[in-house]
């Protein structure tokens, strides 16, 4: 019978699994469909930015739980913001038109609950269809920050007690594996005096992005403003160990048999009570550590291990049990404590109060302003006035005797409304001299005071006599501040306080090298971890700095030496002539590399290497001068080729026609082209200072410079107008071209007519090389006419030649 059964019915099986695929399907489907972001919006794929914020703003002013009372409107509402989150953000938006992914936490293809995906991204399975919990624990709702609360209490609780915030997010499957051990964390840390707080990465973007947390789960841990990421296992003892590590390393003194009497006496320097506690563990308990860091400000701590063997006499002189934790506080008596407890097991608010009331010392001194503001506070209510009794004195050891006094006066007469404390003269000048009317004491004085406002206003009184200590000034104190309780107008006098010098501040250069300190420990913490979206800027920074510092290097090491001097500007008082050369200066090929040009001397030494031997291609521009004109020549010479000096190829040197005086004449005879009426003219007159050789020793061949009259006849009353008519019309022909420069100038080429030189002899030195700039540029340009020679004379022959003759 059974068997007959199976074989009527050989389908039920597939059809009974395609039924229940096509129902999973289906619920797939609609498990899709609801956590969509698009139709949670109502957009389509291709909407814009534009389109989806204007779709999320409709949405959720209509689901916002406080305009919408409904049961599903907070759901809706977290909906509408998940989607709008993740469309908002261009890669989470691609990763999920590509994979369907909507957590960013987890990497896309290699979840282990990614299931299986249609080709169109139809179907897939993410955490929500595993419904895990959305709503968080009514537990974590205390623990939630905001932007504003954070800034405004967080941040600066964060110098009082370390925080430990957890960055999460309501779509994190890896947030709900560490939830177990960060519970078990905050109910072990938070007795102990560490607060503790959640960021949602959803809703307090601002705020994640000012801690720098970019992704969930992370940890992070806060002291004094420093955030601090957690990057280890998630462990218990890993999250206290990273607390521990939080707080800065010199808050608890080692103390043993040695060095307890250093640590108890440093109240006169420190200006604070100590506090010292014995225990049998050798490790500093955390909570101690706490309460340490909470009260910095005000008490030094010190530890001491009951079980090393160096503590024996430590123990013994304060009569110590080593079956429970103890604490002693001492203040100025460093022989005995001003107070004691003792517990098994040892609270935070047990030790918190027993540190709180023992803040200051029986007298403190006022070192600072806000020391100042709690010892002495401003009146506020007639109940509640708070007078000071203020010592000023000095720090020598004169003074010692006065102060003890005091010390021990403060401690006979305590009461509530009564504060001691005192002030070195010295230390606090402003305010000594406020209320001494800027007299300098001579002797100790004492002053009673009451704070009338926050702005520095006091109404006080002078104790007559001064202070020395003496039984007389004890009872003379004590009647006043007996007279005061009575009467409180007894302060007749007022006068404004100025704030008080800080003289526990660090030096600038060790608050420099903290700050440097933390900064370098960030920096080695983001690269040892990877924190590459932290450490962006820091790395462009640094990037940029190298490419400009190296940049800048390459561009030196490549330039031309010299090219980079700034030229000295001229004076007003210049000559046309020098306007010429400066104007003619910008149509130079090369910029001048020195200030000034280097002229060399043409001698029997340097007249091969500098003629003969020069390189080709070389040319050297000599001047020709005599003993009487060498100065007035060379400086105009220098002023009329230093905007050719640039220029590598070309050489400057003069020769002195006085000890080479037939060398010139043997040049132009040897030059084939030479006319004979200018030879027998140079033969009559042999004057040729002012004469400019450009020598090509390579080809032989030079162009030839002369000195040509301008106008500039100091004789000559109509000189000055002549000139300047010259000089414009020279200018205009310059700019002209080398055609029509060239005839304008076939002077200086070495045809000048005969009624030129005649007044060229009566030209004077400083007007001999007033075109020469004009000169040079032809030369440049190469239309100046050369002139060939066969061989160059040699200057030795010349001398011979001079000394025969």
């Amino acid at each position: 019978m059974t068997l007959s059964r199976i074989r009527r019915h050989p389908l039920t099986c597939p059809v009974s699994l395609a039924i229940f695929l096509l129902i999973l399907s289906v619920q797939l489907v609609r498990a899709a469909s609801e956590n969509d972001p698009y139709k949670i919006l109502g957009v389509g794929r291709s909407a814009s930015q534009a389109e989806i914020k204007k779709a999320y703003k409709t949405l959720a002013k209509e689901w916002h739980p406080d305009k919408n009372k409904s049961p599903g409107a907070e759901d809706m509402f977290i909906k509408v913001s998940k989607s709008y989150e993740i469309l908002s953000n261009e890669e989470r938006r691609s990763n999920f038109d590509r994979y369907g992914q909507t957590d960013d936490s987890q990497p896309f293809g290699h979840s282990q609950h990614q299931g299986f995906r249609g080709s169109h991204n139809s179907f897939y399975f993410d955490e929500s269809f595993f419904h895990f919990p959305r709503s968080r624990d009514f537990a974590d709702s205390k623990y939630l920050l905001h932007h504003a609360q954070f800034n405004s209490d967080v941040l600066p609780d964060s110098y009082k007690r370390p925080y430990l915030i957890k960055v999460t997010s309501e779509w994190c499957f890896a947030c709900i594996h560490i939830e177990p051990v960060w519970k078990e964390a905050v109910q072990e840390l938070e007795p102990l005096g560490v607060g503790i707080g959640i960021v949602d990465l959803g809703y307090e973007r601002r705020l994640a992005n000012q801690l720098g947390a970019h992704r969930a789960p992370s940890i992070i841990g806060l002291v004094n403003g420093r955030v601090t990421f957690f990057h280890q296992a998630v462990i218990r003892e890993h999250l206290r160990q990273f607390i521990d590590d939080l707080l800065p390393h010199k808050l608890v003194e080692k103390i043993t048999d040695n060095n307890y009497i250093a640590f108890l006496d440093s109240w006169r320097v420190e200006n604070k009570p100590s506090v010292i506690l014995f225990d049998q563990v050798p490790v500093v308990p955390l909570l101690y550590k706490l309460t340490a860091f909470a009260y910095k400000d005000y008490v030094r701590f010190g530890y001491v291990d009951q079980g090393e063997k160096h503590n024996n006499r430590l123990l013994r002189q304060f009569n110590i049990n080593t079956y429970a934790p103890t604490m002693l506080l001492f203040k100025e008596d460093t022989e005995k404590p001003v107070d004691i407890i003792q517990a098994r097991g040892m609270k935070r608010q047990i030790m918190e109060e027993f540190v709180s009331n023992n803040k200051f010392l029986q007298v403190p001194r006022l070192v600072n302003q806000q020391l100042f503001d709690e010892l002495c506070p401003v009146k506020q209510f007639h109940r509640r006035r708070k007078y000071c009794v203020l010592l000023i004195t000095g720090e020598d050891q004169a003074f010692l005797t006065g102060n003890k006094a005091f010390l021990d006066f403060a401690s006979v007469n305590k009461k509530d409304v009564l504060r001691f404390a005192y002030v070195y003269q010295r230390q606090q000048q402003p305010l000594c001299q406020a209320l001494l009317h800027n007299h300098a004491a001579l002797s100790p004085q004492v002053v009673i005071l009451e704070r009338r406002s926050q702005a520095g206003k006091v109404m006080y009184r002078s104790v007559s006599g001064g202070w020395n200590g003496s039984e007389e000034d004890k009872y003379r104190l004590h009647e006043q501040l007996e007279i005061l309780q009575k009467d409180p107008t007894y302060l007749s006098s007022d006068a404004t306080l100025p704030e008080l010098n800080n003289e526990m501040a660090p030096m600038f250069i060790i608050q420099w090298m903290n700050a440097a300190s933390d900064y370098v420990l960030q920096v080695y913490d983001d690269l040892l971890y990877s924190n590459w979206r932290e450490m962006m800027p820091i790395l462009s920074l640094i990037f940029s700095a190298l490419f400009i510092l190296f940049g800048t290097v390459i561009i030196q090491a490549f330039s031309e030496p010299g090219e980079s001097t700034p030229r000295k500007p001229k004076p007003k008082e210049q000559t046309q002539s020098e306007e010429d050369a400066s104007s003619r200066a910008s149509t130079s090929s090369r910029p001048p590399k020195k200030d000034f040009v280097e002229v060399t001397e043409l001698t029997d030494i340097t007249y091969i290497s500098n003629l003969v031997k020069l390189r080709p291609g070389h040319i050297n521009v000599v001047l020709v001068l005599t003993n009487a004109s060498k100065n007035a020549l060379l400086r105009k010479y220098a002023k009329e080729v230093f905007s050719f000096s640039g220029t590598q190829t070309l050489h400057f040197s003069f020769l002195n026609g006085d000890k080479h005086r037939h060398w010139m004449p043997s040049l132009l005879r040897s030059t084939s082209d030479t006319m004979p009426s200018h030879s027998d003219e140079d033969e009559e007159s042999p004057d040729y200072a002012g004469h400019v050789l450009a020598l090509n020793g390579h080809k032989k061949y030079f162009c030839l410079f002369r000195p040509v009259f301008t106008g500039d006849d100091p004789n000559d009353s109509a000189s000055d107008t002549s000139s300047s008519e010259s000089r414009r019309k020279s200018r205009s022909r310059s700019r002209s071209s080398s055609h029509s420069r060239s005839r304008s100038h076939s002077r200086e080429d070495g045809a000048v007519p005969k009624r030129g030189s005649n007044r060229a002899t009566t030209i004077e030195v400083h007007h001999k090389l007033d075109r020469l700039g004009l000169w040079m540029e032809r030369l440049m340009e190469g239309t100046l006419p050369r002139l060939q020679v066969t061989a160059w004379p040699s200057l030795g022959e010349t001398n011979n030649s001079s000394a025969e003759s």
